[in-house]
């Protein structure tokens, strides 16, 4: 299958697709212009930040959860309004935050990262019942933060290493145990950035570099892919009527001379149906 356009306001570094499931509507940021995107009925919306913004969940419907290179924010929709909730790393100017979503128990995790993908210099931390707890040290670009669907289960990424990980999770979403490798992309130079997992536990990542958003089963088997026509896909969401669309942000990033296509916003229909996005307890 291959993706269409879905919007065309080019990001330097699209990230964070997120569907927010009492709106219908589809959020994304370009981290390094520090903007937040949408669309609804009346047209294209956009906020722009005074520091980079990477990714999101929903606190209630007229409410985000943004995390920000300095910390995580309530974010009123409506007035563009935003309210500290943590601080995350705001001591570090070198660092920002990157991949993330909200787990299955009300929780948010969040990764961060080295301003110049410096090696080891970000970590993964979670958001939970007003705390912030550091869960993973010594990562140089997180990612593919996900969760199966019964909340047993997460997954993540270091781009740079070419993997990733799962590791069990405890009722109140905890890590429980060490994780262990789901998927190592090395022999087939592959490279992890976001992914969401289906309504059958599927694991879709798009890979950077690769046109591409691929569908892994829970035993880590390639299952098929969407093809993307920007070249760095970056993070997929699952949205639209029965969440049955695959929207996709790509980066210009990188490209010495990026053409028309990169940078952009797609949309695939999706043979598999998506999970809504979890509430975050905030």
């Amino acid at each position: 299958m291959t993706a269409t356009i879905c919007d065309t306001r080019p990001c330097e570094l699209g990230e964070g697709a997120f569907w927010h499931p009492e709106r219908q509507q589809l959020f994304w940021f370009d981290i390094l212009s520090a903007r937040l995107l949408s669309f609804d009925a009346s047209g294209a919306l956009e906020w722009q930040f005074d520091e980079m913004h990477s990714a999101a969940g929903w606190i209630d419907r007229d409410t985000l959860l943004i995390a920000s290179e300095t910390g995580l924010w309530r974010f009123d929709i409506a007035s563009g309004a935003r309210e500290r909730v943590a601080e995350i790393e705001a001591d570090k100017a070198g660092t920002r935050s990157n991949d993330g979503r909200a787990d299955r128990h009300g929780g948010f995790w969040i990764g961060t990262m080295g301003k110049h993908a410096e090696e080891e210099a970000g970590a993964i931390y979670r958001y939970f019942d007003g705390k912030v707890t550091r869960l993973y040290d010594n990562i140089s670009i997180p990612n593919a933060i996900c969760f199966n669907p019964d909340g047993t289960i997460a997954y993540f990424a270091d781009t740079s290493r070419q993997t990733i990980w799962r590791v069990a999770l405890d009722a109140d979403g905890w890590p429980d145990g060490e994780p262990e490798v789901f998927l190592d992309l090395r022999a087939e130079g592959l490279f992890p950035d976001g992914a969401v997992t289906d309504a059958e536990g599927g694991l879709w990542n798009a890979q950077w570099g690769a046109n591409r958003v691929a569908r892994y089963l829970p035993d880590g088997q390639f299952d098929q892919e969407i093809r993307v026509g920007g070249r760095h896909s970056s993070c997929p969401a699952f949205g639209g009527p029965n969440l049955r669309r695959l929207y996709v942000s790509t980066a210009r990033e990188g490209i010495a001379q990026p053409d028309a296509a990169q940078g952009l916003l797609y949309q695939a229909e999706s043979p598999v149906a998506g999970l809504p996005a979890p509430r975050v307890r905030a």
